[in-house]
């Protein structure tokens, strides 16, 4: 599952990418975006900077600043936001691609049929999480609608 954390920052990105939709888009407080996203403001701040960290969206000091998006969101993977966020995504440390590190109790990598299992999920999940931007995630889905029963 995703994080509490993770889904305020994904929630503040939609917000964000809506605003950038429009004919004149302007920067948004954290007030403002905690309001559109139904967000609490004193998580927001220090996510809002995470995401900032990663390149995803920047801070414009001044009357009319705030936040703005500066990758489209069809640049925003979701993967790369949770792995920020969240940290590794992989279900076991040995298949961590970025914070890899044998399992403690593992004798043998190779044979070992945790692994293998694991192994094969986290590819098929790969697959699609890797694939999916903010701009997916900004466009209805005939699928999800399938799933949540909609």
């Amino acid at each position: 599952m995703i994080t509490q954390k993770m889904k305020y920052a994904l929630k503040a990105l939609l917000v964000l990418a809506d605003e950038a939709e429009k004919e004149k888009p302007e920067a948004l407080t954290i007030e403002e975006i905690a309001k559109r996203s139904s967000t609490p403001k004193r998580f927001l701040e220090h996510i809002l900077l995470e995401v900032r960290n990663a390149g995803v969206i920047a801070s414009i000091r001044g009357r009319s600043g705030g936040y703005v998006l500066i990758k489209k969101p069809s640049e925003i993977s979701i993967s790369e936001l949770l792995r920020v966020i969240d940290g590794p995504i992989a279900p076991l440390p040995c298949l961590s691609r970025r914070s890899y590190q044998r399992c403690e109790d593992c004798v043998d990598e190779a044979s070992c049929r945790i692994r293998k299992v694991f192994a094969e999920v986290f590819w098929s999940y790969l697959l699609i999480i890797d694939s999916l931007t903010l701009e997916d995630m900004c466009r209805s889905s005939a699928v999800a609608d399938q799933v949540i029963g909609a």
